[in-house]
């Protein structure tokens, strides 16, 4: 029997069973949408409803629009509650805008708590305009040398036929190791420009103290180590694989820092290229 006979038959609006249908239909196409969600909401609890979409769009292949994901993830418990500060209007001095890769790279130093081993440190070196981490280094000391072995790891990474000449920047706070007199002759002596931010400007480094929010959030506050070798070869695979290559990053237009330097990378060969014509 068709639906429009069993509605006379049974004397009820078949304009209303149909809506039934298509609201059933939603609902159904709905659930494995949340499902997805809520398996993204364990493995990042920081994230938000924009960026909850552009993983869906881009690494899962579901076609969902923001509108969509804030509703679910609002019916379903899942939007991440925010925390408003009242404004302090102060004057902020300006910082220097990456235009390319290589160009201005931050440095900046975390903590966490490493079991029975006390504070454990960890390093990064962040390339301001692609946003990948370049460089980074584990250890149970604060010491200089660890932030001379982290740079030494991004040069060794990126300039592997010498930096000298190429216009690098390195930007970091006013910290005892990269004012040291032994981290300010090695950056000299490779012809590293440093930039110190200012005691009351906090946006100086901004960049760098966001991707190590996003290591605590992603990361640090979501894992216990057992021993510093595990803390050190998970941190490392995270680097790699999670943030490098597949975390999507609004300001990069939700590529990954390695999608967005390997798009960077073939545009400029298509403008040589057009430039040679």
């Amino acid at each position: 029997m068709s639906l429009k006979s069993a509605c006379e038959a049974l004397g009820i609006s078949r304009s209303g069973q149909y809506r039934k249908e298509r609201q059933r239909r939603s609902l159904d196409k709905d659930g494995g949408v949340v499902k997805k969600l809520k398996e993204l909401r364990l493995l990042h609890p920081f994230w938000g409803y924009r960026r909850m979409t552009a993983w869906l769009n881009h690494r899962e292949g579901l076609v969902v629009n923001q509108k969509r994901v804030y509703r679910l993830m609002r019916e379903n418990g899942l939007v991440v509650e925010q925390v408003r500060h009242k404004a302090v209007r102060s004057f902020q001095r300006g910082k220097p805008k990456a235009t390319r890769p290589n160009q201005y790279w931050g440095i900046d130093m975390t903590k966490f708590i490493l079991g029975s081993s006390g504070w454990c440190y960890l390093v990064v070196v962040l390339d301001w305009y692609t946003k990948e981490i370049v460089g980074w280094e584990l250890s149970l000391r604060a010491k200089t040398s660890e932030w001379k072995e982290a740079l030494d790891r991004a040069l060794c990474r990126k300039f592997p036929c010498g930096v000298r000449g190429q216009g690098l920047n390195l930007i970091s706070d006013n910290g005892s190791q990269p004012t040291s007199v032994a981290f300010m002759t090695e950056t000299a002596g490779l012809d590293i420009n440093q930039i110190f931010c200012s005691y009351d400007n906090p946006r100086g480094n901004a960049e760098t103290e966001r991707v190590i929010r996003t290591i605590k959030e992603e990361l640090l506050w979501l894992n216990e180590f057992g021993s510093f070798e595990e803390a050190e070869a998970r941190i490392g695979a995270w680097i790699e694989e999670d943030y490098n290559r597949l975390y999507v990053h609004s300001v990069l237009g939700y590529l990954s820092p390695e999608e967005f330097t390997q798009q960077w990378a073939q545009t400029q060969e298509a403008t040589s290229a057009g430039a040679q014509i």
